[in-house]
């Protein structure tokens, strides 16, 4: 019974670790995009900044990286599930698109449902007032590309 308790405890620390890695490393990707700084002195201020015993550091490091590296590759995967040019997102809506998209194609040790509401909980804090429900639809259908068989499964 004990071992129930500490495996259920270090899963409750590994999600607060894993949400807190994607709330800073969204700031990161904001950032990134909005300034053009390299992904190594965004990822150095942040640690300089923030405290990271509380963070999934390893996590927070393979977003802000792999958004970086792939992009436009990551833009392509979503841009057709667009209703508007993708130039015309907000910054926001953007980055959390690219860092949701990663992670749909990327990380499928993380069920596509909690990928879709970590990114819709993060629009709701940094987003417009609306953008929560165009990021849920957007990674719900993209969720239908990366994740076809998991989401046959679920439904």
């Amino acid at each position: 019974m004990a071992k129930q308790v500490q495996h259920k405890q270090a899963q409750q620390q590994l999600v607060a670790r894993r949400r807190k890695a994607r709330h800073y490393a969204l700031q990161a990707i904001y950032q990134w995009h909005m300034a053009g700084a390299s992904p190594s002195a965004i990822e150095a201020e942040f640690r300089t900044d923030y405290d990271f015993a509380v963070v999934d550091l390893e996590y927070f490091q393979t977003l802000l990286a792999g958004v970086a590296a792939g992009a436009d590759e990551l833009d392509r995967a979503f841009e057709p599930l667009l209703d508007r040019p993708i130039d015309e997102l907000d910054p926001i809506e953007r980055s959390l698109l690219r860092m949701g998209s990663l992670e749909l194609r990327e990380r499928i040790d993380v069920p596509y449902r909690v990928v879709i509401n970590e990114s819709v909980a993060l629009a709701k804090k940094f987003g417009a007032t609306e953008s929560y429900k165009y990021i849920n639809g957007v990674l719900d259908k993209l969720a239908h590309v990366f994740r076809q068989p998991e989401v046959a499964a679920r439904s």
